[in-house]
């Protein structure tokens, strides 16, 4: 269970489970290609990871951009002449009921949630298929599995992401040894319940939250490096992982 050396793209790392991420992967010998927007986060954080002896490289870069993922990969070959992971992170949560109509942001979700997995997949596949070999990991939610409240957008959107990998895995896997897995959390403090406008939900989400310990970044590194540290005979497909006070 070695990823020394691993060269591992990880999307939305300038905060929450891609900070958590980098930093874990990273201290596994792991060489980790960070992307966000918040250049100056991200090399903030390229900075910690080199300040204890390990290696990083920042890209900044949208997902929702076909063109910045194109950079971000031939940087990545540029620099390391492989692709090994990717870790789909990069994601939005403005929850709202749909009768209030906050349709710019159910556009904004789609847009990250959706298209930014999509567009990753389809920036590391030639590589990925070219030496058969690699690994793509998905962030997709408890809310991928059943719906809730305000979150009708957020939650097909997770879905999406969920059959989505298991699509890629049953296509990829087999034919070019290529594994997929689809990491689905509950609950995570992280700055995702920062992008909600909706008033309604603000008032009836925190009090739901403060009810339970929820899981911290770190927890989902530690899934995401179970996954991707298996030997290539065995995929990981789903890691489905709860805070243990969370209900449903």
């Amino acid at each position: 269970m070695n990823i020394k050396d691993k060269v591992i793209i990880i999307t939305g790392a300038s905060s929450g489970i891609g900070e958590a991420t980098a930093i874990k992967l990273a201290k596994e010998g792991a060489k980790v290609v960070l992307t966000a927007r918040r250049e100056d986060r991200l090399k903030e954080l390229k900075d910690k990871i080199e300040e204890k002896g390990y290696e990083a490289l920042v890209v900044t870069g949208d997902v929702t951009n076909k063109d910045d993922y194109k950079k971000i990969v031939d940087e990545t070959l540029k620099h390391y002449n492989t692709i090994d992971v990717i870790v789909n992170n990069a994601g939005l949560m403005p929850l709202s009921y749909i009768k209030n109509l906050h349709t710019d942001e159910w556009d904004k979700m789609i847009d990250v949630n959706i298209k930014g997995v999509t567009n990753g997949v389809a920036a590391v596949l030639p590589t990925m298929m070219k030496q058969k070999s690699g690994h793509i990991v998905n962030i997709s939610s408890s809310a991928g599995r059943k719906y809730y409240p305000g979150g009708a957008i957020y939650c097909a959107t997770k879905a999406a992401v969920k059959m989505f990998s298991e699509g890629l895995r049953q296509e990829l896997a087999p034919k070019y040894g290529i594994n997929v897995t689809s990491i689905e959390p509950g609950f995570v403090d992280t700055e995702l319940t920062d992008t909600i406008t909706d008033e309604e939900i603000k008032e009836k989400l925190a009090p739901m939250i403060k009810k339970v310990t929820t899981l911290e970044p770190e927890d989902i590194a530690e899934a995401i490096h179970y996954a991707i540290a298996q030997p290539k005979r065995a995929n990981i497909n789903d890691v489905y992982i709860m805070p243990t006070e969370q209900e449903s």
